[in-house]
């Protein structure tokens, strides 16, 4: 049940294409950006002219030539100019954090349409746990990056640009002075950055690892515990939890190398400033109150450069992560252009091969047509390649080669686009209740239906359960809420696809495991859904296959046989041998 090392993951955006997405952010959201730019420059010009009125007011009062009054004026704006350094900084970051809210909502719709849009044999290769990390620790950790590092981090730049700029028109070699430090930090970031990637991509794994082993335990405990397993997972579970171990270790490694030097770095210009300001000022080449204002700029300096050193950590493990989001969408399949209306509902399955692993096909040259508003039932032995293939023609997954379209349209592309839940729709024994009320269950299949429309698809569907709801269509479902039995389940399935109103089912066995009883209610709901679509059933009782208008016989991935029942049993094949062992017959 546990997982090697070896299993196959979802790949992680390179550093290129991380970099774009993150320009493409910016590019979104282009007004709140330069508002972002404007508010922090002119903050930060608040900023600089405090030190340099200082400075000017220990000249002009060294020179004699200062007034009392004048002191109190040039005070004044001091003062004037902190409070507006205040001000147009906390606009500035209040704009920081509502751009930071509205790229990470566009990231999280991406993250689901993504995961959604991913092919059904990689979710099935990758297993759960290093999706469920990306789609939420690694969202997590961005979604803390572009709510406060991002802000603080903005600002903090745009702060060092201009008080190096203060600086420098102070004196230059002042100026020379407050950037010593600067080689130093650029020596240690291209270190730490050189490294840094990799160790947070190898912890994220890490952590999706364990996510894996603490998921396949907690659905299989049961397994586990008829096969006394316990020991192998808590031995699995150990080696992750070790791993995880390993690779945090080394990103702290990692950190405390950048943190000591680049305080280091920071720390060096403001002595250098005081140290030759001083030795200049003793020269009389410049006058006191310039070595004043450029120590107060290097002090200014200390927020800022702290501000980066605190949260580049945070950036470098958000990149990671932003990357591993980021590389959910390599694999996703989404159409290379807008995708055409269909021209009609005619479905059409051509030379479709398709191989869950390599050199395993099981779809081999499948050709296939299937009319508007025909009945067709696929049947054969287990494992002849039936349900993969109605996964296809639903658009869970594309053909490795051939294709499957819809009225000329490929029915991938339209499910990329999401096209396709009005058009085909694929009901299997499992049905899913959302968490939410029963209406926001049913809306979601028609977000423009009233409820008069969602109680009578309900009615249809011999669904009398609802009046037994507390709150009506307000019922809380799920988790915390009324937990629906399978039948039930299944009528608010078929009721969500009624609503949706496709012109095609497919339908894989979707009562076989009901009892008896509850089965024949369901299949009651099934035939109120059929109503005027097109079906394509997935049979293995062969009596749905004897009242449809044309049967499909699979055998090793293949179509062997295509016809009308009684055409078929008339041939003598190979559906003529299922139908005798179906009655009995020798």
């Amino acid at each position: 049940m546990s997982r090697s090392d070896d299993t196959p993951r979802l790949p992680v955006a390179d550093g290129r294409t991380a970099r774009r997405a993150g320009w493409q952010l910016l590019k979104d959201d282009p007004r709140a950006v330069c508002g972002m730019l404007l508010l922090t420059s002119l903050a930060a010009l608040a900023g600089a002219a405090g030190p340099w009125l200082l400075g000017r007011i220990i000249t002009r009062f060294e020179a004699g030539d200062l007034s009392v009054s004048q002191v109190d004026v040039l005070a004044a704006a001091v003062l004037a100019f902190a409070a507006a350094q205040l001000v147009l900084t906390r606009y500035a970051r209040g704009l920081s954090h509502r751009f930071g809210e509205r790229a990470l909502a566009r990231l999280r719709e991406e993250v689901v349409d993504r995961a959604l849009a991913l092919p059904g044999r990689v979710a099935d290769e990758v297993g759960t746990g290093d999706l469920v990390t990306r789609s939420t620790l690694d969202v997590a950790t961005v979604s803390a990056t572009l709510r406060n590092a991002a802000p603080d981090i903005f600002i903090a730049c745009v702060q060092v640009v201009f008080i190096f700029a203060a600086v420098f028109l102070l004196d230059p070699l002042l100026g020379l002075c407050s950037m010593v430090g600067l080689p130093l930090v650029w020596v240690v970031s291209r270190w730490y950055l050189a490294r840094s990637r990799d160790a947070y991509l190898a912890e994220g794994a890490a952590a999706g690892g364990v996510a894996e082993i603490l998921n396949s335990t907690a659905h299989g405990a049961r397994t586990v515990e008829a096969y006394g397993l316990r020991t192998q997972q808590n031995n699995a579970l150990d080696q992750a939890i070790n791993k995880t171990y390993g690779a945090s270790t080394r990103t702290l490694s990692l950190r405390t190398v950048l943190f000591p030097v680049t305080e280091f770095a920071h720390t060096l210009p403001m002595a250098l400033v005081l140290l030759v300001g001083g030795l200049r000022y003793l020269d009389g080449a410049i006058p006191l109150g310039t070595v004043v204002a450029g120590s107060l700029y290097m002090w200014q300096l200390v927020d800022p450069l702290n501000q980066m050193l605190i949260w580049v950590e945070q950036l470098q493990r958000s990149g990671a992560s932003f990357a591993r989001i980021k590389g959910v969408g390599l694999v996703s399949h989404t159409p290379d252009a807008p995708v055409p209306p269909p021209a009609d509902d005619l479905i059409e399955v051509q030379g479709v091969r398709y191989s869950y692993l390599p050199d395993h096909e099981v779809l081999k040259d499948v050709e296939l047509q299937v009319r508007p508003g025909e009945r067709l039932a696929v049947v054969g032995r287990s494992g002849a390649g039936k349900s993969t293939l109605g996964k296809l023609m639903s658009g869970v997954d594309t053909p490795d080669t051939g294709s499957i379209l819809v009225g000329g349209v490929p029915v991938a592309d339209l499910a990329a686009a999401g096209e396709l839940g009005n058009r085909i729709v694929l009901i299997t024994q499992q049905h899913h209740v959302f968490m939410g009320t029963l209406r926001d269950n049913m809306m979601m299949a028609a977000p423009e239906a009233d409820d008069e429309a969602i109680l009578a698809a309900l009615a249809l569907m011999e669904a009398d359960w609802v009046a037994d709801l507390p709150q009506g269509l307000d019922t809380m479902l799920g988790s915390g809420g009324v937990e629906l039995k399978a039948a039930q389940a299944q009528q608010l399935t078929l009721a969500r696809v009624h609503l949706a109103d496709p012109h095609t089912l497919i339908l894989d066995e979707a009562t076989s495991l009901l009892d008896p009883t509850t089965a024949r209610q369901a299949e009651r709901a099934v035939a109120a859904v059929r109503s005027d679509r097109t079906v394509i059933a997935i049979a293995h009782r062969l009596q749905t296959a004897h009242d449809a208008d044309r049967v499909a016989v699979m055998e090793s991935g293949r179509i062997v046989e295509l016809g009308t029942h009684d055409e078929l049993v008339g041939a003598g094949g190979a559906y003529a041998a299922l139908w005798r062992s179906w009655n009995g017959e020798n």
